[in-house]
């Protein structure tokens, strides 16, 4: 009898099984960026996620065909876990009308499309789930002048007279003037992201992340600068980190206990010398400290985007170096079971070999920070990436090759796989 495809199981259409997962080592001693990482009860075939991108081709906050495009390209050509963009909670809560939401439940199905293709791939899909507090009611960036913002009105889909934020502080110029949050609009936003979680599960999404970097709503309840509220919401640390927290307990009432939960934070707004107080390594290091008993798995480390005035000391590692002090820092208060995302400019296949790497040949437990001679150290456990999959879609299979490593393609795509002396 002659062999016959394998139909890929539990989705309603045909496409091959993919038994390993593009992207899986086929080697028994590879580099910790190709070896496997267990967060809960979901494995990761390699170390290498698609980081959330904002594309602004959402119809009324509901996925399309170029999502299932988009995010599928990725995918199937071997990234472990592929994060859909900054996706909103509430209405309000977009940076454009033409953002992604999760607020109904008309939006689930076209985001399950999204999730049935990836498994039929044996590939993962994460959301960033996000309300951009007072960065909303924005237009589509290619719309106005590069690196600046243009307000959306109402005749554009915008809702600028109903912009919130922490306190009634305008990000900048081209950003609509936002109100002070009420109490019941603090609940508002958690109860959408409680809501929001619960859908993503019915949608058969994998993980969930929490965006509260960048400036947006979250971010901007951490910082002093930008929250000066006088209630049980701000002051101190623990009240600009409070709403973070009850989101976060909010997420974990609603989804299995099985499911990975992240949270992206900006590690500094880049304010340190323009004001004497500010969102710091250290105040990120602070609450890091304080995540994993509240069921968080990962911190995924960025920066910037909450004040117009922020100085940004910007080189090619410099948001990995924050990630490495924030897990050196963890280490060293004894704290192993938060594990910590490398995201930035991560472009080029040795460095991000070297992010993840702790310097010993064979160690594969990277829950046990070990140094070599000199003293080398993994900065992180995962890097994300976001523009360089906009240039070279199978940058994990790039990756591969220029390290030496052999992985699993595609099926479909086996017959183009880089040989010895092919030049890509």
């Amino acid at each position: 009898m002659a062999p016959k495809v394998t139909p890929a199981p539990n989705v309603p259409f045909f496409t091959p099984a993919q038994s390993t997962p593009a992207g899986t080592a086929l080697e028994s001693n590879p580099p910790t960026l190709f070896s496997p990482l267990k967060i809960r009860d979901v494995t990761f075939q390699n170390r290498i996620w698609v980081a959330p991108m904002c594309t602004y081709s959402a119809d009324n906050g509901h996925l399309t065909d170029f999502h299932l495009v988009h995010l599928s390209a990725f995918a199937y050509r071997g990234a472990s876990l592929t994060i859909i963009e900054a996706t909103s909670v509430l209405p309000n809560g977009r940076i454009s009308p033409q953002d992604s939401g999760l607020w109904q439940d008309s939006q689930i199905a076209p985001l399950r499309r999204v999730a049935d293709f990836l498994h039929s791939q044996n590939q993962k899909l994460g959301i960033q789930l996000a309300h951009a507090g007072r960065k909303a009611s924005t237009c589509a960036p290619w719309l106005g002048e590069r690196g600046k913002a243009t307000t959306a009105t109402e005749d554009v889909g915008g809702w600028p007279d109903d912009v919130m934020g922490a306190s009634a502080i305008r990000w900048g110029e081209g950003y609509p003037k936002p109100r002070e949050m009420s109490p019941q609009d603090i609940q508002d936003v958690v109860n959408g992201f409680r809501d929001s979680a619960r859908r993503s599960v019915e949608a058969g999404v994998d993980v969930i992340e929490i965006h509260g970097a960048h400036g947006y709503l979250i971010s901007s309840f951490l910082s002093p600068i930008s929250n000066q509220r006088t209630d049980k919401y701000g002051g101190s640390f623990e009240n600009r980190i409070r709403i973070l927290v009850e989101i976060i307990k909010a997420i974990r009432g609603v989804v299995p206990s099985t499911m990975p939960l992240l949270v992206r934070v900006s590690a500094t707004e880049w304010m340190e010398k323009q004001a004497a107080e500010s969102w710091d390594v250290e105040s990120t290091i602070r609450l890091a400290k304080l995540l994993p008993s509240l069921g968080v798995d990962l911190l995924d480390v960025s920066s910037g985007g909450n004040n117009e005035a922020q100085i940004i000391a910007m080189h090619n590692d410099c948001q990995v170096s924050f990630a490495g002090r924030i897990r050196s820092a963890l280490f060293e208060a004894g704290i192993k079971d938060l594990l910590i995302g490398a995201v930035g400019m991560i472009t080029e296949a040795e460095a991000a070999k070297a992010i993840v790497e702790n310097g010993q040949p064979g160690k594969k437990d990277d829950t046990v920070q070990i140094e070599d001679e000199q003293g080398s150290t993994a900065k992180a456990d995962i890097v994300l990436v976001a523009r360089q999959f906009l240039r070279e879609p199978e940058w994990v299979l790039r990756v591969a090759y220029r390290l030496g490593v052999e992985v699993q393609w595609p099926l479909q795509y086996g017959r183009g796989q880089f040989l010895e002396g092919s030049r890509i």
